[in-house]
């Protein structure tokens, strides 16, 4: 049974649907731990009533970004984990963390990388872009996490069609509905080393 962290900054809704696939055996493995920048995320919560460790760790806490980064790497290798997923986790990776754990850390995004990728592209700034730009198709993509923002190898993705009447709030909305089940397939299919990392 593979052991999975997740990182997160606000409400978590892929977290949620990743738990409940490990709850179901959809996923082989469990959530050892949820870790947070944000001390008022709805994540932290939702991961208490299940039972799941929680760890808040941010500048607040360590003001100095070598040491957070340590303290991030520790806290990991302290559960033991094989895999870390990203699930709107909204601060880069520090360079520790990175290499600790290199190959083994997931992100999702909701474009078809490479477009629409890199700094300053996340949340509603790239459905706006996709739509702005007149494309006809977008998506989300799992790619693997390096030093560079949304530059890592791309593992899936899957596509939504954009019609005319869409908005960046439709085609938010479009993009949430495929990624809980993206995130959870992918997931499955690197423990099952269908993805190799």
């Amino acid at each position: 049974m593979k052991k999975l962290a997740i990182l997160v900054s606000g409400r978590g809704s892929n977290m949620s649907a990743i738990i409940d696939a490990c709850e179901q055996d959809r996923i082989s493995a469990s959530v050892e731990i949820v870790l947070s920048n944000n001390a008022d995320a709805k994540a932290l919560s939702i991961a208490k009533e299940k039972r799941i460790n929680t760890v808040y760790i941010s500048s607040q806490t360590h003001t100095n970004p070598e040491q957070l980064d340590a303290v991030m790497r520790n806290t990991l290798l302290k559960h033991n984990v094989d895999l870390i997923i990203l699930a709107g986790f909204m601060k880069k990776i520090g360079p520790k963390v990175l290499s600790e754990f290199e190959g083994k850390i997931l992100n999702i995004h909701p474009s078809l990388l490479p477009k629409y990728g890199g700094k300053g592209f996340y949340g509603m700034n790239i459905h706006r872009a996709v739509v702005d730009a007149g494309d006809k198709e977008s998506g989300a993509t799992i790619h693997l996490v390096c030093g560079d923002y949304d530059d890592g190898k791309i593992l899936a993705q899957e596509t939504v069609t954009l019609n005319e009447e869409d908005t960046p709030e439709s085609l938010a909305k479009k993009i949430l509905k495929i990624e809980h089940g993206l995130y959870v397939k992918t997931i499955q299919e690197i423990i099952e080393e269908r993805i190799i990392l």
